[in-house]
Order: C-alpha cells, then structure tokens, then sequence
C-alpha cells in the first residue's frame, strides 16, 4: 500500500484515477477547490476508511506526508480556463511549485498533467514529444497552453537543480463518463446536443481533427508513467493515435443515439488547432508497451450512457 496524494482529484480525470488507486489497495488523498471538480464525482468514495476528501486550492501551499503525488489540479476545457485566466495561470504555475516544493521536502515521486496544448496548432504531424510548438503566448488560449509549458519547465528544473523525482505526461483529448455536461468540450458537447435534440453545433467546417482518448486508457498510461524506470522523467504523449475529423465525430454520435439533430457550422474561435495527433512510440517504447485499447465507437458507447442517465435525472 502507498500513500497517494491526487491534486484534482474529484475532476473527471482525477475521480478516475481515485477510483483507480482505490480499487489497487492504496491509500488516497483527495485535494480539490471543487471549481471545476464535484463531489458527485467522489461520493461513492466517501465512505471508503482509505479516502480522504481535502478541500484546498493547490495556489497554496499544503502539506501531508505521501510517497506519490498526482499533480491534476488545472481547468482544462476552454470555457473554464478562459472563465478566470489570471487564476488559470496561477493554479498551473503555483500549483506545480507547491507540489514540487512538497516532493522535495518529503521525497516523494511527484507526476505533472501537462497537455497536448504545449504543442498549440502544430507544424508538424503527428506531435512527438521533441516538437517545441506551435503557440500564441499572447493569445486567448495561452492562459492555459503557457501555464501548462511553465510548469514542465519547473518540474525539469526542479530535478535538475534539486533532484527532485518528477514524471511528465502530455494527455491528448480524453473523455468519459463524469465529464462536465457543460464544459464546451467538442464530445460532451455534441453527445449532450444529440441526446436533447438540439443542433450539433460544429466550429469551422469540420474537417479539423482530433484524437480521442478514453479514460481508462488514460490511467493505465498515468500510472505506468508514475511507475517507469529511474531517470525516465518524460514528457511523454498519452493518447490516442486515431485521428478523426470533427465532422466524423459529430456522424458517429448521430448514429450512436439514434438522434434527428442536424448538424450546423458556427465560426472558428481564436488559436483553435487544425490538427491533433500523438505520436506514443515513446510511450510504447518506456511504458511497457503502453497503447490505448479502447476504441472511439466503444467508449462512445460508454459515455453516451452515462449522459443519457444524468439528463434522464436531471428531468425528473
């Protein structure tokens, strides 16, 4: 058993991985300010003797005695971290100090999320982790895409200079079940649209791509991260390799629930990428041969399910 220190951890990823680290034996400790995370998200967890909610905002210093830590703590859809930028900003740059300064007091191995946004609307195709990006540091999104690429630089320095044990993955697009119905992200979005019968509304003319991760493969690929030999601190791509079109996604979700909806195209908003594809030869090659094995019909599957269930709830 270690003791598990998980940074936004009543998010949706965070909540998953809990649930993971839970199930495995481990003794877990929740840190959220419930911005962007829920309790809903963790209540079957409450009664469990080896879980332990904290309400905390990582902006400041917390101090705890883990062997590892998760650093999730970050809004990651554009609308949450857009909502408040400034704070955007100091929860991924104060956050990561604290969790750092943490994890050299008490030596313990400490993981950051970074994202696939350090990569901003790549040149190159697929992103390998060598690829410097693409970015607009002034931009309505570098709220997010800068704060993300500051905290790898600290955690990286933070070794360096410290011998601090860090571990860095860069998480491509996730979804699942517990995503937030109302956080703009292109899969809850659609798959909510679709179940209400509204209009699926697509930004450009669909032919911008993405790669769909599922949120399990996603913590199967965290964990093996966490667990990765000495002197392998990453970054590392986590994520799904294929690439669909926003059109594509839209016709799957349509077909999936039966929906009338049609489809409609608004705008492109500022600094949204065209394209998005990890290249995880690293990851295959460092994590035990890590790969997604959850395909985008299955765990759409999956998802559409639990927000047909939360809408069902939600209008009774």
């Amino acid at each position: 058993m270690k003791r598990i220190l998980v940074t936004g951890g009543a998010g949706f990823i965070g909540s998953h991985l809990c649930d993971k680290l839970i199930e495995q034996g481990h003794d877990v400790i929740c840190l959220d300010n419930f911005f962007t995370g829920a309790k809903q998200n963790i209540h079957h967890l409450m009664d469990n003797h080896y879980f332990e909610m904290v309400r905390h905002d990582v902006t400041h210093p917390y101090f705890v005695e883990v062997d590892e830590i998760y650093n999730l703590a970050c809004p990651a859809s554009p609308i949450h971290y857009q909502y408040n930028p400034i704070k955007t900003i100091k929860t991924s740059v104060m956050g990561a100090i604290n969790m750092l300064g943490l994890a050299k007091r008490i030596k313990a191995r400490v993981l950051q999320a970074s994202t696939s946004e350090v990569y901003g609307d790549p040149l190159i195709h697929p992103q390998t982790e060598d690829y410097w990006g693409n970015v607009n540091p002034i931009g309505i999104r570098s709220c997010y895409d800068e704060g993300k690429r500051c905290a790898e630089s600290l955690f990286l320095n933070y070794h360096r200079q410290n011998g601090v044990d860090i571990k860095i993955i860069r998480i491509f697009n996730t979804y699942g079940p517990r995503m937030n119905p109302n956080d703009g992200r292109v899969v809850s979005n659609f798959i909510v649209q679709a179940l209400k019968g509204d209009d699926i509304t697509i930004f450009g003319d669909g032919s911008q791509t993405r790669s769909f991760q599922y949120v399990d493969d996603l913590i199967d690929g965290m964990q093996r991260m966490m667990e990765s030999r000495n002197g392998f601190h990453g970054p590392v791509n986590i994520g799904n390799p294929n690439e669909f079109s926003m059109l594509e996604l839209a016709k799957e979700i349509l077909d999936l629930t039966g929906s009338k909806s049609k489809i409609i195209h608004k705008p492109l908003p500022e600094d949204d990428p065209t394209q998005r594809k990890p290249d995880i030869s690293l990851a295959q090659k460092e994590l035990n041969n890590w790969e997604p094995r959850i395909q985008l019909r299955k765990g759409l599957s999956k998802t559409i399910e639990y927000f047909d269930d939360l809408l069902s709830i939600s209008n009774s």
